[in-house]
């Protein structure tokens, strides 16, 4: 029985890891992509949207949005060479954390159920993440309003590290161009 229970436990961690990389910031939210979610479900991504078109009037604008082209494009060169066949010719839906659990009502099996409660337990783990961010933040700051000039080299070093690093430009390539 305990080996079966950190099984269960290991699984639910890898599951969320996977979550995880799957969430994405579009148009100021975060989201995840309607392939990502049928992988997840263990549906074929046509079956995903026909449930989803099927009850279109579940999912309003704040829990679900096709992606333009321009927003594919970005996406597509975030993830290197796609293999050819390998993504559908249809603009892909992101869900938002409710469009996600809305989802779990359109597609009624255990599977879904068990990774809806999986993604929410993540949406709530980065949101408590973040809110811990900017307390420290707030803290810091709050702190250095009260020290003087001594500290100011410590509070600027602490602040960098709370900044996302700047990211590199893509290098050109190297080599002869045919």
């Amino acid at each position: 029985m305990r080996n079966s229970k950190h099984e269960a436990v290991t699984s639910a961690l890898v599951l969320q890891e996977r979550i995880e990389k799957k969430i994405f910031l579009i148009r100021g939210k975060k989201v995840m992509l309607d392939n990502d979610l049928a992988l997840l479900y263990e549906v074929e991504t046509k079956i995903l949207k026909r449930a989803v078109k099927r009850n279109m009037d579940r999912f309003p604008k704040d829990f679900m949005v096709e992606l333009t082209k321009k927003e594919y494009q970005v996406l597509r060169r975030h993830f290197g060479t796609l293999k050819r066949g390998e993504h559908s010719k249809y603009l892909p839906y992101a869900f938002t954390e409710q469009g996600v659990a809305m989802l779990s009502t359109v597609l009624n099996s255990k599977r879904a159920i068990m990774v809806n409660i999986q993604i929410m337990r993540t949406f709530t783990k980065l949101r408590g993440i973040l809110a811990t961010h900017k307390d420290l933040q707030r803290k810091i700051e709050d702190m250095e309003s009260k020290y003087d000039e001594q500290f100011k080299i410590v509070f600027e070093a602490i602040r960098q590290l709370l900044e996302p690093p700047i990211p590199e430009k893509p290098k050109g390539r190297i080599g002869f161009v045919q």
